[in-house]
């Protein structure tokens, strides 16, 4: 299994609360539609440099490789990218 983590910090003129919860659904339903994907919560930060994180969870490092160009993931990061200015990834074994 491997933890796949996403920290982002949004723009400061966007309306973040509104791009959280479209980023956070477009992510959370991810799960049961890309395979390997077995978990996925975003949540809002409530202190430091970063606004939203993604917790997420999947079957193996193929599957985290193969996630990144799933084309519903592709779709999701495109969003995602209207809103954030800066991210910072980790994935590790579990």
């Amino acid at each position: 299994m491997i933890k796949h983590v996403i920290f982002w910090k949004l723009k400061d003129d966007c309306d973040k609360a509104a791009a959280s919860e479209q980023i956070r659904a477009g992510l959370e339903g991810l799960v049961g539609q890309v395979p390997g994907l077995v978990e996925a919560k975003v949540r809002r930060t409530y202190q430091g440099d970063w606004d939203l994180v993604l917790d997420s969870v999947l079957e193996s490092a193929e599957a985290e490789k193969a996630y990144q160009t799933n084309p519903l993931h592709v779709a999701c990061k495109a969003i995602i990218h209207t809103y954030a200015v800066e991210r910072v990834c980790a994935d590790y074994e579990l």
